[in-house]
């Protein structure tokens, strides 16, 4: 027999109303009371009846998740998190790659090819603020990064200049003081690298350290090559850096692995912190030290965002601009400075 909705109601002790709006995302329901229905229909194996439920809403009950690389780590890990969110919603995700390509993120964000999704999660890398203040206005968008909607569309981002400034700081706590950084891309609009370099700036100049340009090292890409050639670009350049605070995990991964070509003791001579937390790091030798983004907290107040407003009569909740948590995990390629003899 099949499970209602009532007795999902029933099991939990609500109304019958209450696990509607758990189901459909459509109204603010306590934390406490949305585990306890969800407790409930994961119990007695409740599944909407996505046809008729899309038939009377006129949704289709498919959201759309737009990322820049599908073998990107961090965007992996991302995407699963949102996915997981997304069934706990009945909805369906549909996965396009961008690959940074601003063509490819104006036809999503216009919605052009039909209206089949509700509503779209993207994090954009080419269009800047002037084309995403245009272009996202046709369905439910939420965007991921730093590229300002200007008001018309919610926007779940990590404060990346405090998070760069953090990052930098414990190396300086450290005594590095020759703190090169690798990941600047002034070539893409979304401002991620700008503001990372931005942080890691501040925190030189905060503790009396002159940045240099030459320690500053411009990547095509986020890649493991990319942190490879740039860490043999900087101890091919004279003066050799006594810590690195690359922009992504990636990166720092690559340079990890220069670094051991070249027979550096990490982290004795060369202290190394990345940015992501992804799966890899943790297992690297050393271990990479890190900053970590809450990704599932990202996953479910982005999901949260895009349901407040697929639900909203002519799509009228104001935009949401919401910074996420972010904390630093030290591991093993950081440490104090080498004694000079």
């Amino acid at each position: 027999m099949r499970i209602s909705l009532k007795d999902v109601a029933a099991r939990a002790g609500v109304s019958a109303r209450t696990v509607s709006n758990v189901v459909n995302g459509s109204a603010r329901v306590s934390a406490q009371t949305r585990q306890r229905v969800q407790k409930a229909i994961d119990e007695l194996g409740y599944r909407p009846n996505l046809a008729a439920r899309s038939l009377r809403a006129g949704r289709t009950g498919i959201i759309g998740l737009a990322i820049p690389e599908l073998h990107s780590p961090y965007f992996g890990e991302l995407a699963g998190l949102l996915v997981d969110e997304a069934r706990r919603r009945s909805w369906t995700v549909i996965i396009d790659q961008t690959r940074g390509d601003a063509e490819a993120e104006r036809r999503l964000l216009t919605g052009d090819g039909g209206r089949v999704m509700d509503g779209l999660v993207i994090s954009p890398w080419a269009l800047g603020a002037a084309d995403l203040t245009v272009t996202a206005r046709s369905l439910p968008v939420v965007l991921l990064g730093e590229r300002s909607p200007q008001g018309l569309a919610d926007r779940v981002a990590v404060d990346n200049v405090a998070a760069a400034d953090e990052a930098t700081t414990h190396l300086l706590a450290l005594g590095r003081r020759r703190i090169a950084a690798i990941g600047l891309q002034p070539h893409l609009e979304n401002g991620t690298a700008e503001q990372r370099a931005e942080g890691y700036r501040r925190a030189l100049r905060r503790a009396g350290v002159t940045p240099r340009p030459e320690w500053e090292r411009a990547v095509t890409s986020l890649h493991r090559a990319d942190g490879a050639r740039a860490m043999s670009e900087l101890l091919d350049g004279g003066a050799v850096p006594d810590a690195v605070f690359a922009f992504s995990d990636e990166l720092a991964l690559g340079a990890l692995h220069t670094a051991h070509a070249r027979g550096m003791l990490v982290p004795r001579e060369l202290a190394i912190v990345g940015f992501d937390d992804i799966e890899d790091g943790r297992f690297s030798h050393p271990s990479l030290t890190t900053i970590s983004p809450d990704k599932r907290q990202i996953a479910q107040r982005a999901l949260q965002c895009l349901a407040d407003r697929i639900y909203s009569p002519r799509n009228e909740v104001p935009a949401s601009d919401l910074t996420i948590p972010h904390r630093l995990i030290v591991r093993g390629s950081t440490g104090p400075a080498a004694r000079t003899p």
